[in-house]
């Protein structure tokens, strides 16, 4: 499944981040007291029913989390996600994209901006700069150049992690 770069609001995406990190924190913590409280209330006390109850704890908590991340209010939270794992992704195989950009691969060069447009967006909705590394900046400088010299626009629409599959294949 094709994954496309989406625009979202940086200050809405911070507010629902933190509302949901809190969330659920809360909720972890009441969800593993009151686990914990009826398991020594009833079985008696001991650390490993403790441990139970906060186990059961940070089970009910996940499954709540499940079913609420579906909702429509919760798209920017799944979009970053997302960007987040294709991100993991790409960042494993960068030493590989980047000598085959060296090399003249089309692919490898769409990846590599593919990559790099995510962390600037990513930086965006976290809230950070980029100027925190200058090998990453000036990389970013040298792949704008390659798209310009070879034609191409400087932002893509996304990318295909099976493109990153078969670039991995061969």
């Amino acid at each position: 499944m094709p994954f496309r770069f989406e625009d979202h609001d940086p200050e809405t995406y911070r507010r629902k981040a933190r509302f949901v990190a809190v969330a659920m924190a809360a909720q972890f913590i009441v969800f593993g007291v009151v686990f914990a409280q009826l398991l020594t209330a009833n079985f008696g006390s001991s650390l490993w029913l403790n441990a139970l109850g906060v186990f059961l704890g940070l089970l009910a908590t996940s499954l709540v989390f499940a079913v609420l991340r579906e909702r429509p209010w919760m798209a920017d939270m799944r979009y970053a996600w997302q960007l987040k794992h294709h991100l993991a992704r790409l960042s494993s195989h960068l030493s590989t994209l980047r000598r085959a950009v060296e090399e003249g691969d089309d692919v490898a060069l769409h990846l590599l901006t593919s990559y790099h447009q995510g962390m600037a967006q990513l930086a965006e909705l976290d809230g950070r700069t980029l100027d925190d590394d200058s090998e990453r900046a000036a990389e970013r400088v040298w792949v704008r150049g390659l798209r310009r010299d070879r034609g191409l626009p400087e932002r893509v629409e996304g990318f295909d992690p099976e493109e990153l599959r078969a670039f991995r294949q061969r």
